[in-house]
């Protein structure tokens, strides 16, 4: 896959989105110079030691080292590149909107230039191309090109999905740059949509709010579910049978989370409500999600009466398995309403407990998912990490001091869970109670 023509790429930002990047194209056999302004960070890097935790990232480095160039000097990158890669993080404000201040200090260092581009990995709201290229021309930069060639990364699957992607998105003014990004993603062999830029900026944002309204969609059945007796699992099945729908995000839960869905969300409503429209159906999007996640405490309350001196465990932290990633993650909300209502809680993450250290107190954290069931009043399943789904049900029932399993990711097998002499209660699913 990899040729020796490919021409050298800089990327701004070793962060998530940077790193999968920056290692995907060193894979295909660009030099690549990865731009950080943080000296620890690139340190790290120079030593092989990753920023984040991504199934298959740390060899994927490791093994192109010899094309990967870590520097703190945006130089570095200017003098070897013609095509620079912003990958800098667009957090939201408290007012929901993007912010753009590490974009538009990546835009005020870029010296005044005809041979180089920005090409836009980061997310950010339609119409943000138009205001960089407005204040290249105010800073007498004209001759810098502006490329919009948004990133569609899973967490847990970013890797493959860089090196075999639905689609690849160009947005630009027609000119060397855009053709150029397109040779780069050539080998990768994906459709290519090459569009304004405007649009491309869209794609984005609209993709992952779809995404976001399938899943709140779904959960809102789920509801329905459970209080008329049907099964969302089998629903679900149904559903995605028709090619119209397909199967992808109609999986029940508490609710989504991470850096995407919920920021592209939110950022979408009020890009929408800056132009004077109201985003009616994002907004129910959100608040279904948000009250998702409190749903648990119901079900708890169901079977546990008050929650005061309660031993709760949490069966993951992270927002969704195989990523070390805590933002916007469920596990956030559940931990301090159940800590609000008196309980104790208890959990494990294989990955991520030193993220979710940062942003969670007064939980014990534990080593093993067996040291949260032991002698717990209730266990939650959180995150569906494969480890998960070998636990042993019966063991389960006979370590713990209450018997109800709170399932909210629809992991286990109901029957099984009856067996073990649960009480079992799922999201969209009939709860049963076992006997010991």
């Amino acid at each position: 896959m990899a040729s020796s023509a490919r021409e050298p790429i800089g990327v701004i930002g070793t962060g998530y989105v940077g790193l999968v990047t920056a290692a995907g194209f060193a894979e295909l056999g660009n030099e690549v110079y990865c731009i950080d302004i943080d000296e620890t960070k690139i340190e790290n890097l120079k030593n092989g030691i990753m920023p984040i935790w991504e199934p298959g990232l740390e060899d994927l480095v490791a093994k192109n080292v010899d094309r990967m160039h870590f520097s703190t000097n945006i130089e570095d990158a200017l003098d070897n590149a013609r095509l620079l890669f912003v990958a800098v993080g667009t957090p939201p404000t408290y007012s929901g909107d993007a912010d753009l201040s590490s974009v538009h200090a990546v835009i005020n260092s870029m010296p005044a230039s005809d041979r180089h581009a920005v090409v836009m990995k980061s997310t950010v709201p339609c119409g943000t191309g138009d205001n960089i290229k407005r204040l290249f021309r105010e800073q007498g930069k004209e001759g810098l090109k502006y490329v919009s060639c948004p990133e569609f990364l899973k967490e847990g699957s970013a890797i493959p999905d860089f090196l075999d992607p639905d689609r690849t998105v160009i947005g630009d003014d027609r000119d060397w740059a855009g053709e150029a990004v397109e040779e780069l993603y050539k080998p990768l062999d994906a459709p290519v949509l090459r569009t304004d830029i405007r649009s491309a900026e869209m794609v984005k944002l609209a993709s992952n709010a779809f995404l976001a309204t399938k899943i709140s969609f779904i959960n809102e059945i789920a509801n329905v579910c459970e209080e008329t007796g049907a099964d969302v699992v089998e629903v679900a099945n149904g559903m995605g049978l028709d090619q119209r729908i397909g199967d992808k995000f109609l999986q029940a839960g508490i609710g989504f989370g991470g850096s995407c869905f919920p920021k592209d969300v939110t950022a979408l409503k009020q890009l929408a409500g800056n132009s004077g429209y109201h985003f009616q159906l994002l907004n129910s999007v959100i608040e279904v999600n948000e009250l998702q996640k409190r749903r648990v405490i119901a079900k708890l309350e169901k079977h546990l009466g008050n929650l005061v001196g309660k031993e709760i465990g949490l069966l993951g932290l992270a927002f969704k398995p195989n990523t070390d990633d805590m933002r916007e993650a469920s596990s956030l909300v559940l931990s301090a309403r159940l800590q609000a209502a008196g309980a104790r809680v208890r959990a494990y993450d294989p990955v991520a407990e030193e993220e979710a250290r940062k942003l969670i107190t007064g939980v014990d954290f534990k080593a093993s998912a067996p040291e949260v069931v032991d002698g717990a009043d209730a266990v939650v399943l959180v995150t569906e990490w494969e480890e998960f789904a070998d636990l042993d049900l019966r063991e389960m029932a006979q370590k713990m001091r209450g018997s109800l399993l709170v399932d909210g990711r629809n992991l286990f097998d109901p029957e099984v869970a009856l067996q073990a002499g649960l009480v079992y209660e799922a999201i969209g699913r009939p709860s049963l109670n076992g006997s010991r």
